[in-house]
């Protein structure tokens, strides 16, 4: 019997559970100057994630992983296209570029403000974005702190805590902001095993039970099967999407589904599809771009 999971979604009561989250990338292109040259980081690419759907987005370096992100968050201006949320344009090449409270960006090296505690991190998205009173904010997250147990290190500062610790925390600030989309720029990078699969399994438990979407940049070829509905390869620069992978593993998945045949026989095929686009990136010199 799976055991009930525990309910985060009183802890929110914010006014952005109305939105969908439901994300459309339709013909993105992506020009850089560099120099006297430039260099096309994203072509021709186009690519749907459905309303809380988990997405996972692979490739070599440089494939244009993090340019995609960076323009659904609204921080980088396309070349060509148009990116869609909710069925309003958030970004285009006619300059329609608007970050937003809908979606937040859980980053690789981490965003807490070191001269402040775990609470003082919390509150600070909360009360700019959903314009709350301290008091409220503080409630909420020591509501969502203490069903995740994480009530102990509220007081804490960031450079007390465990990597994969400073890793829940944000996860948990993400989710407090209570936007549509979720996107995630390798934040379990540099962790070691034991620390990764449990941020991993925390992941998860708060997604199941306030699910929003949540689109993952990782190399770690496991982690993206072990956490994604789906996941997207792209090519090699210039960036589109090469092939998908539907990731049918029953949820809740335990961490022994990694042993399994179905996602064993997954794995080969995703190597095979990423190892192509990374031999042809090594033969072409490529380097790693934002």
């Amino acid at each position: 019997m799976v055991a009930a999971r525990p309910e985060y979604s009183s802890a929110l009561c914010a006014p952005g559970a109305a939105q969908q989250g439901d994300l459309r990338a339709r013909g993105v292109g992506k020009i850089y100057a560099a120099g006297n040259e430039s260099i096309v980081a994203l072509e021709s690419c186009s690519l749907d994630i459905a309303s809380r759907q988990f997405c996972a987005l692979v490739g070599p370096s440089g494939c244009g992983k993090t340019t995609l992100l960076n323009a659904i968050a609204g921080f980088d201006a396309l070349t060509s296209g148009e990116i869609e949320l909710d069925g309003r344009i958030i970004n285009s090449a006619r300059g329609h570029l608007k970050p937003g409270p809908d979606r937040v960006v859980v980053f690789q090296n981490g965003a807490l403000f070191p001269w402040a505690t775990v609470r003082e991190n919390l509150v600070r998205g909360p009360i700019i974005q959903q314009r709350i009173t301290y008091r409220e904010a503080e409630r909420r997250a020591l509501a969502l702190l203490g069903r995740v147990g994480l009530m102990d290190v509220a007081s804490a500062y960031p450079a007390a805590l465990s990597s994969g610790m400073r890793r829940r925390v944000e996860i948990v600030r993400a989710l407090l902001c209570d936007p549509a989309v979720i996107l995630l720029d390798e934040p379990f990078r540099g962790l070691d095993t034991v620390s990764k699969a449990s941020a991993h399994q925390f992941l998860l438990d708060l997604w199941g039970a306030a699910p929003k979407t949540l689109l993952l940049i990782t190399h770690d070829l496991d982690e993206a099967l072990f956490l994604a509905d789906r996941v997207v390869v792209m090519s090699t620069r210039p960036g589109r999407v090469k092939v998908e992978f539907v990731v049918n593993l029953p949820r809740p998945r335990p961490p022994h589904v990694m042993g399994s045949r179905a996602f064993l026989d997954l794995k080969a095929q995703l190597i095979g599809a990423v190892h192509e686009e990374a031999v042809k990136a090594f033969v072409a010199g490529e380097r790693e771009l934002a």
